[in-house]
């Protein structure tokens, strides 16, 4: 049986520590079994980085509202996860924020947290204003607990940043509930029609951080643990992406785009300008969400 404290003395001893950011990706089952189940996984990350730091969790549901027999529509206060235990309870406590795009919401607690979440309907779902775009910019750090590079999401902010051709930019439209109770259009990315050959398979990330010596991995009872800084990890990837890996072309020269379905639109995004188009819908929304958002997240704080 692991403890609450025992994960809390296992990523400190790995270097985790009070002040930091951290991007976490978890499987409670890796652990066997945890007294106090996710709460307190959670309470220990919490406890680790103490209230001067920051925990950002996925909080995703890829597209499962939209599946036969899903609500048809992204309600913030309401829509479950599928990223497992640990983040389907952390969205869910007083005091963490979570973002408004339709299929990649982010979950963020601590300081600065709802900074990080705030106006990801506005910008790119893995882009540099993404909350882990942002979070990785400000020196954050990736955690993995009993995870691994499979499912690292700082890879899709690399290929966005770095210009992949294979993932949509703000190309789906798809209902959202507001705080408010009112419903709008956001914007997500599209998918890609196959798997990248070079990020997906995470034996390929794994191995050149550990030839450069980027990550730190121990283990917490059963469950495997690795530590790594975001811009480390981002530096290896984009250099990846860049001049191709494995046999694999650059990315820049590979056939991959993105998949087209019932909710896929024009882009309204200028690359460019690096912000919404002039002519984007979604201008008219800024004031709206952004109040209703906030007055969400003052209530359950």
């Amino acid at each position: 049986m692991i403890r609450g404290q025992d994960i809390a003395d296992g990523v400190g001893g790995l270097g985790v520590e009070r002040g930091m950011g951290l991007m976490v990706h978890s499987s409670l089952s890796s652990f066997g079994h945890v007294e106090g189940g996710p709460p307190a996984v959670i309470e220990a990350l919490m406890e680790a980085v103490g209230d001067t730091g920051t925990l950002l969790m996925p909080s995703f549901n890829h597209e499962a509202p939209w599946k036969p027999g899903g609500a048809g529509l992204f309600d913030p206060s309401r829509t479950p996860t599928t990223n497992g235990a640990v983040p389907e309870t952390f969205w869910r406590m007083p005091g963490v924020c979570r973002s408004l795009n339709p299929t990649h919401a982010y979950a963020a607690w601590g300081r600065g947290a709802a900074e990080l979440v705030d106006e990801h309907h506005l910008t790119l779902t893995m882009g540099h204003d993404s909350p882990l775009g942002k979070l990785c910019a400000r020196g954050g750090w990736g955690l993995f607990l009993g995870t691994d590079y499979s499912t690292n999401t700082l890879k899709h902010v690399v290929e966005t940043t770095t210009g992949a051709h294979c993932l949509g930019r703000r190309t789906e439209a798809l209902p959202v509930r507001l705080p408010g109770n009112g419903i709008v259009h956001l914007r997500t990315w599209s998918w890609r029609e196959r798997s990248c050959p070079i990020m997906e398979p995470n034996e390929h990330v794994d191995a050149e951080m550990k030839r450069l010596g980027l990550y730190r991995r121990g283990w917490i009872g059963q469950s495997p643990v690795t530590l790594f800084r975001l811009q480390d990890c981002y530096r290896v990837m984009a250099e990846m992406l860049e001049r191709g890996h494995a046999g694999h072309p650059p990315c820049s020269g590979c056939p991959i785009r993105s998949l087209r379905g019932p909710h896929t639109v024009e882009s309204d995004w200028d690359p460019v300008a690096g912000q919404l188009s002039d002519g984007s819908p979604a201008r008219l929304l800024v004031r709206q969400c952004h109040v209703a958002g906030q007055e969400e997240w003052e209530a359950r704080t």
